[in-house]
């Protein structure tokens, strides 16, 4: 994955006064945290930090204060209606080192004939990958699936250096029968009966 530069201002102000004028300046609180050390509290401009949270787990390389901190996101906040972003809290790594983070799941191909549904039962697969190396996303074939089977996640082909951060026999996908629903003329001439008797 692809290092994201951005410029960041530390903040020394905090609170929700200080954060609603850092939002009006374009700008959106964020917090450091990682390797013991105090956390650090930053800016960044709204658009650049939007653009790069574009990509799930994506790494960031944060310029401030005449340093260089590389790290990921861990908590994205937005706005309820509108979606901007609020604040978000970043985990500092180093590279070789390992993070456990969530990569969403890719599917391709299509079910067996029939009246089947795709359920994910997970939206993202937990693994440990190296901070430098996290795959933005995993790929899962459902290839002439039949309702009842499922996809666990020993199943899934991880990149090198990723390992599964959750049971291997957790279920990931499973393919269900999709519930037949009674016509609504029927429905309401049994209600029709009912109301005679």
């Amino acid at each position: 994955m692809a290092e994201v530069k951005l410029a960041a201002q530390v903040r020394t102000d905090f609170g929700k006064g200080a954060a609603r004028r850092a939002r009006r300046a374009d700008l959106v609180p964020a917090v450091i945290y990682g390797h013991g050390a105090e956390p650090q509290h930053v800016a960044i401009h709204n658009h650049a930090l939007m653009m790069a949270l574009k990509t799930p787990n994506a790494l960031i390389r944060l310029d401030f204060d005449g340093k260089s901190e590389l790290v990921i996101p861990k908590a994205v906040q937005r706005e309820a209606i509108r979606q901007f972003l609020v604040h978000v809290d970043f985990l500092a790594v180093k590279k070789g080192e390992k993070v456990s983070v969530e990569v969403p799941i890719h599917v391709e191909g299509d079910l067996a004939p029939g009246q089947h549904v795709l359920e994910h039962v997970l939206n993202a697969l937990p693994i440990e990958a190296e901070a430098t190396h996290i795959p933005e996303s995993v790929t899962v074939s459902v290839e002439g699936l039949e309702a009842g089977a499922s996809v666990q996640a020993k199943d899934i082909a991880l990149p090198s250096g990723s390992a599964l951060a959750v049971e291997d026999d957790a279920v990931v996908l499973q393919v269900v029968a999709a519930q037949a629903e009674a016509p609504a003329e029927e429905a309401a001439e049994g209600e029709g009966e009912g109301a005679e008797a």
